[in-house]
């Protein structure tokens, strides 16, 4: 790593390689002595946890990264079942953990102050080679450890950087929390790697609280100020970037080369959308049990609605039934459980690869609706058409969840970009949608969602994914007072 950028009590505060180097000595040296087998930290992004994982990684200790979205529950389960025995977290949340007991933190962060905590915590079986362990945040209430090891993660940083050289990306400016996977490996580990600028800002400086609370200008105001080269983003925070843009008449700032989008299907209206206003985004596609990432489209290696070609250390393939599987960087194994990964992992995702080996991925397996007329669709396919129904060159479908599994035709719930936007302009939308689609796929009825998907709500993972369960029990009475009988209408229609 060259340097890291950082605040400290508001203000600008620089790391070079020499002064990194030596705190990450000294949170070795402390974890060794203090016997940790497995740390978790519980953090803003900044100095800390880069220095918390890296000093972990040097001292051969398990790290495992804890996102502040979740929940008290989920915290505890991850906790214990990664048998955790040291956490690092702020004083506020410290106190939160009875029995805990103060250890030396090795370091000065020059920043708020750090609580190095020792838990109650016993030894837990995990598979040989685990270096981190990483919690999905999954579709249920109970996140899942997926064990990794440094190899693996490693090879996909190196692939990162292979796939992004002509780029020269110097400076990275990190806008998703360092505790999500995507983040870690491809917003830390690849720019130390190539040795570029790690922007490491608190969350709320770039417009992000919790996993779905987004302000579009205060992630404008950073890139502004700190001009960066590169960004990831989840697509909800694209579309409201994006959104924001036009309605000021602002423009992305010309430091960026490239912002990569993950976590969930983009589109090509937001993707053309997006770059019209100067933010070059590409879609990539990745899982944790691969480490990440494994496919991005790139500059001059682009086709807008896939999800991109193999980055060097990947391989892709379609198995019977369309189930994507991958190879080339797999994780170690689950928490808990002594089965071994096999070579090829099935993802759980469909797909197809074309023939100049561009990845279009059509959605989750398990989530496949087959109505009542015994046609298969895939939610995701027709909600990445509503989030991208262009109307008056604005994108007013925020989050969409389709439904109408058993059904004659398919409903969805539709939050809007604008919290004031008219159903007019939703219907608009869902219209402009629906001509792209062919009949058993377009939406007959429609409802305005009675809240944001988020996971404030219970209604959103933290990559953004929608909990569909609970969306659907939330406005199971509003979808069937509207039920249809029949998959041929002329108009939808919505309550």
């Amino acid at each position: 790593m060259n340097l890291v950028e950082t605040l400290a009590s508001g203000q600008p505060d620089a790391w070079p390689a020499a002064r990194f180097e030596v705190a990450v000595d000294l949170v070795a040296e402390a974890l060794r002595a203090g016997g940790t087998r497995v740390l978790a930290t519980l953090l803003d992004n900044g100095i800390a946890w880069l220095v918390a994982d890296a000093g972990a990684a040097r001292a051969g200790v398990v790290h495992v990264p804890l996102p502040g979205f979740f929940t008290r529950g989920q915290l505890q389960h991850a906790l214990v079942s990664a048998g955790v025995d040291t956490l690092w977290t702020f004083p506020a949340a410290a106190a939160g953990f009875p029995g805990a007991a103060p250890e030396p933190l090795g370091f000065d962060p020059g920043t708020e102050p750090i609580a190095a905590l020792r838990l109650p915590a016993a030894p837990v079986a995990m598979p040989a080679g685990t270096a981190k362990i990483t919690f999905t945040s999954g579709t249920t209430g109970t996140p899942k450890g997926v064990c990794l090891g440094q190899a693996a993660m490693d090879r996909v940083a190196q692939a990162i950087g292979e796939a992004t050289a002509a780029l020269d990306i110097t400076r990275h400016l990190s806008a998703l929390p360092f505790a999500v996977l995507l983040e870690n490996i491809a917003g830390v580990m690849a720019p130390r790697l190539r040795e570029a600028t790690c922007i490491a800002l608190p969350l709320e400086s770039v417009g992000l609280q919790g996993s779905s609370r987004f302000d579009p200008a205060r992630l404008q105001d950073a890139v502004e100020s700190w001009q960066p080269h590169s960004l990831i983003l989840l697509p909800q925070m694209l579309r409201a970037w994006t959104m924001w843009l036009r309605a000021t008449g602002r423009r992305a700032p010309a430091s960026l080369r490239l912002v990569a989008v993950g976590g969930a299907a983009v589109g090509a209206p937001l993707l053309q959308s997006a770059r019209e206003l100067g933010i070059p985004a590409f879609e990539g596609y990745g899982l944790s049990e691969g480490a990440s990432v494994q496919t991005l489209n790139l500059p001059g290696a682009d086709r807008p609605g896939s999800a991109g070609r193999p980055l060097p250390h990947a391989h892709l393939r379609i198995a019977a039934g369309g189930e994507i599987e991958v190879a080339g960087s797999a994780f170690l194994g689950y928490l808990g459980s002594e089965a071994p990964p096999p070579a090829w992992w099935p993802s759980g995702d469909l797909g197809t690869i074309d023939a100049d080996g561009f990845l279009h991925v059509q959605g989750r397996k398990k989530q496949v609706l087959i109505t009542a007329y015994g046609r298969n669709v895939s939610p995701e396919w027709v909600e990445t058409a509503l989030q991208g129904a262009l109307v008056g060159g604005l994108l007013p479908i925020g989050q969409a969840v389709v439904f109408g599994d058993g059904q004659p035709a398919l409903s969805a719930v539709l939050w809007p970009l604008r919290a004031d936007a008219p159903d007019a302009a939703l219907q608009a939308a869902v219209d402009e949608a629906n001509a792209g689609l062919p009949d058993y796929a377009r939406v007959r009825h429609w409802v305005r969602a009675r809240a944001a998907f988020d996971t404030d709500a219970g209604l959103a993972t933290a990559n953004g994914r929608p909990q569909r369960a609970a969306i659907e029990q939330l406005h199971r009475d509003a979808l069937a007072a509207h039920a249809l009988p029949s998959p041929f209408f002329p108009e939808p229609s919505h309550s």
